[in-house]
């Protein structure tokens, strides 16, 4: 994802530390640590791994809700005692691991069919699940970056080695599915397929945090028919819940939701894991209101510029615009965990590929430098325990400044070609 942006940014950087080989090499030995290390810590007789964790982190939740979902028990889909005994109950290594339920009562349904295997089975199934999902949608993208076309040695290796990639496996979480909708709807949008768009944007309402940011974009710039395939298409999915159990889950699902604020130490027991803008002054400001009027601000000043770039439509290229929606959806969720930061994976290729046929200003090198830390930078976000500076979130906002920046001025060239 990387090769192609950083020879702008090479070239615009006056220290020239930043090469191609050696972002190669990074990538390389990142790969070799994460995956290397995460191999010897699974392997362990049962379920728990080196660590004591149970294999598979957070998917025992979803295992959970789908042998709900199979014995049609809708009734226990938020209550996290009733959930706790089951999983328990079905996978004695889980004694004691509790969640807080806060998916839509569909996601059940989705998993009820994980639910019939044993959960290692489950699990390996749901590995190989995400990460074709993955592997497909940064293959599929990278394919429509034609300046990207002679790197494909690199791009695997720094795809490989995507410190979010890695989370989203070893957490076992869901992300992979909100990555395969965010890919859908850039291709969709390159097509002028707004309406199909926006029923890939309604998708997300199983995660909706990550379509929050979207969907006050496209109101606000007027795009009625992503807005209403997105209504449809929410819709359409939340029925699947109400027809299977009823509408009481839905109910539950919308009171938890109504109730987030008084549930966040639960939610987010390691805050350093978090990154979005909410999360990032409420860990540097010890003032909650203050910290809170901070996150509004911020929040309206980065919709600001990315709606800012929307209304100037086929002016500014696509990429520019789409992966800073991406970064605002980051910066906007009121809660996103490390593993949600794989949605970033089209920001990069798109951008490189922006980078790579060309970038006019002095600017296009920094945003080079700044796709580089974006991408490193959560390797080191548990040190924000101490220091209290989540630094990704920083290089994220500077990087919506700097699209926004390049994005108008009236000679950024427009690189829309078909793949």
């Amino acid at each position: 994802m990387l090769r192609a942006a950083f020879q702008m940014a090479t070239r615009n950087n006056p220290s020239g530390w930043v090469t191609v080989r050696r972002l190669r090499t990074h990538a390389a030995i990142l790969a070799l640590c994460l995956w290397l290390v995460y191999g010897w810590n699974l392997a362990t007789p049962g379920l728990r791994d080196r660590s004591g964790n149970l294999k598979g982190t957070d998917f025992l939740h979803f295992y959970t809700l789908g042998i709900l979902a199979v014995g049609h028990r809708g009734a226990d889909l938020y209550d996290m005692n009733a959930q706790a005994a089951l999983a328990a109950q079905q996978v004695p290594d889980a004694a004691g691991i509790r969640y807080l339920p806060l998916y839509p009562p569909q996601v059940s349904v989705l998993f009820a069919p994980l639910a019939r295997l044993l959960y290692g089975w489950a699990l390996v199934v749901w590995w190989g699940f995400s990460a074709a999902i993955y592997g497909v949608g940064c293959y599929s993208l990278w394919r429509a970056c034609p300046n990207l076309r002679d790197h494909a040695g690199t791009v695997l290796i720094v795809a490989a080695a995507f410190p979010a990639f890695f989370h989203l496996i070893a957490w076992g979480q869901t992300s992979a599915l909100a990555l395969a909708c965010f890919t859908g709807m850039y291709f969709l949008l390159r097509g002028r397929r707004e309406f199909l768009a926006g029923i890939v944007l309604g998708c997300l309402i199983f995660k909706p945090q990550l379509g929050l940011a979207a969907a006050i974009v496209f109101l606000l710039i007027g795009a009625w028919k992503i807005v209403g395939g997105a209504v449809l298409s929410a819709s359409a999915q939340l029925s699947v819940g109400v027809l299977y159990y009823g509408l009481e889950p839905l109910r539950q699902w919308v009171h938890m939701l109504w109730n987030t604020r008084t549930i966040l130490p639960l939610l987010e027991p390691r805050p350093y894991q978090t990154y979005s803008l909410r999360t990032f002054w409420s860990m540097l400001v010890p003032a909650h209101d203050f910290a809170l009027v901070l996150y509004v601000v911020s929040v309206s000043v980065t919709l600001g510029l990315t709606i800012a770039l929307w209304r100037r439509g086929q002016s500014v290229p696509l990429a520019l615009r789409y992966a800073s929606l991406l970064l605002a959806t980051v910066l906007l969720a009121p809660h996103l965990t490390v593993y949600d930061l794989v949605i970033l994976a089209p920001a990069f290729l798109l951008l490189a590929d922006w980078l790579a046929s060309g970038g006019h200003t002095a600017l296009s090198g920094w945003l080079g430098i700044l796709l580089y830390l974006i991408y490193m930078l959560p390797l080191v976000g548990p040190f924000a325990r101490w220091t209290h500076v989540q630094l990704a979130v920083v290089a994220m906002a500077a990087g919506v400044c700097v699209i926004w920046i390049i994005g108008a001025t009236p000679e950024a060239p427009v690189n829309e070609r078909k793949a």
